[in-house]
């Protein structure tokens, strides 16, 4: 992956995109609101294990919330972009609320294991998916740049891993040393407090779709509408020749032609994706966030075995801490390597030092371990989000990563409900290794797929541009 080289000093990119009208404001709110993406899957699992002792009981639950994230993501995102942000994310952050707090309620009280299972998976389904809405507010405030929107993304996915350093720290401290609850209870106060400061800055929000339709002129009557009808001249009126009306005959005669199938015989339509690399993205940010959810579980377990649970959370740190360094110095640059090479490249980096987790002789060694895979996968992430972001068109771009997030919430699903039944069975180290297959599956879907991540050739694509001029350097490697 060539990239372009600086040669004297630029102006901050992410400073730069910060400094846009409103821009800090609404990136700041996101950040508050998911907060709770680091810190509510954790704090599930830490609340049910830490009352039951069950690890596949808590993985179940964790992934019944985020079917339900994953369900009703994408519908929430379409609602947004046609009624607006404001008005479907003030709603959401209330129903999501309720939910949360029926959802700690029924886990306090010792409710069946359905009750659990029902109300994690309301609890899930409420929870607003700030993520994909920020990034299109990005592509709607500087989407005319595409140099700036690679910065823009950047610093977003440099904002997820930072969340991911600080929330798993969090969670697990409050819900080992405070309360079993205090931690999805934090992780519930920060996403409703978040959304609804991000949902009432109306000024920077997309323009919906039905306000779009309703501003746009009636078009003009065409001049065939208008103009009265030619009477007919006397040519016109003769009557045709003889040959000619036998030349006229036959198609009258002949068979008609079916239009349309009978609706019993018609096929069925399959719904087509929004843009052609969420057959291949979606799947492989599926495995994706198995291989995270796995990752996390196997973490605790194995923190909890060694008598360090508190200590899980820093380690789980460690890998967002890399990430975050990698994604700042991956968006600081503008490559000249197409999109999905990128996507497959990094992520069979980040693959290969997952690989070597279960081998790890204690916490210190899987804290480096995990920091150094952590380098790659924010680059990952940021080429996935970008090749949609290319791909699709502006008034469904929020959908498209909305589908993008929902595959990484059925992934954690699937990871943690296995690794959590895994680890009961046959511990902590069987868990990383699940993990590490989840990986390499992803990077052979990548590969098998490559072709659908393919991006229009124009320079000005997002995270493809041209070479600099020399009076124009590359910005520097690291936010300062």
């Amino acid at each position: 992956m060539d990239h372009e080289r600086p040669a004297t000093a630029r102006p901050n990119p992410y400073l730069d995109v910060l400094r846009s009208d409103g821009a800090l404001a609404f990136s700041s709110a996101a950040m508050i609101g998911r907060m709770s993406m680091s810190m509510y899957g954790l704090g599930t699992v830490l609340l049910i294990a830490i009352l039951t002792g069950r690890y596949g009981a808590a993985g179940t639950v964790a992934a019944a919330g985020s079917v339900g994230y994953a369900l009703f993501g994408p519908v929430a995102a379409k609602l947004a972009d046609r009624f607006g942000q404001g008005r479907v994310l003030a709603r959401q952050g209330t129903i999501f609320a309720a939910c949360t707090s029926a959802f700690i309620a029924s886990v306090e009280l010792r409710a069946p294991f359905w009750v659990l299972l029902v109300a994690g998976a309301f609890a899930g389904a409420s929870m607003p998916s700030l993520g994909s809405m920020v990034r299109a507010r990005w592509s709607a405030l500087v989407g005319d740049d595409d140099r700036r929107l690679h910065a823009a993304f950047s610093l977003e996915s440099v904002i997820d891993e930072i969340i991911f350093v600080i929330g798993p720290a969090l969670v697990t401290l409050l819900a080992t040393q405070l309360l079993p609850a205090s931690g999805i209870g934090t992780a519930a106060l920060l996403c409703v407090c978040g959304t609804l400061l991000f949902a009432s800055q109306r000024r920077t929000e997309p323009v919906p779709r039905a306000t779009q339709h309703q501003t746009e002129p009636d078009p003009q009557p065409t001049q065939h509408q208008t103009e009265p009808e030619p009477q007919p001249t006397q040519h016109q009126t003769e009557p045709e020749p003889q040959a000619t009306q036998h030349r006229r005959e036959p198609r009258l005669l002949a068979r008609p032609r079916l239009l349309a199938r009978p609706p019993l015989l018609a096929r069925p339509r399959l719904p087509r994706p929004p843009v052609p690399g969420l057959v291949t993205l979606a799947p492989a940010f599926l495995l994706l966030g198995a291989m995270f959810a796995s990752i996390d579980l196997s973490i605790v377990a194995f923190s909890t075995d060694r008598g360090l649970r508190p200590v899980a959370g820093l380690v789980i740190g460690s890998i967002a801490f890399g990430s975050a360094f990698g994604g700042l110095w991956y968006g600081s640059r503008h490559w000249r390597a197409p999109l999905g090479r990128r996507f497959t490249i990094t992520g069979a980096v980040a693959v290969l030092g997952v690989s070597t987790f279960w081998t790890m002789p204690g916490l210190l060694a899987l804290a480096a371990a995990g920091c150094a895979s952590g380098l790659w996968i924010a680059p990952t992430l940021i080429a996935g989000y970008a090749i949609l972001e290319v791909q699709a068109p502006p008034h469904r771009q929020t959908e498209s990563m909305a589908w993008l997030s929902s595959t990484i919430s059925v992934g954690v699903a699937l990871g943690s409900a296995i690794t959590g039944h895994i680890i009961d069975a046959h511990g902590p180290r069987f868990g990383f290794g699940f993990a590490a297959t989840c990986g390499i599956t992803a990077i052979l879907v990548t590969l098998a797929g490559h072709r659908k991540l393919r991006t229009p050739a124009s320079p000005e694509s997002p995270g493809s541009p041209t070479p600099t001029p020399p009076t124009t350097p590359s910005p520097p490697s690291a936010l300062s």
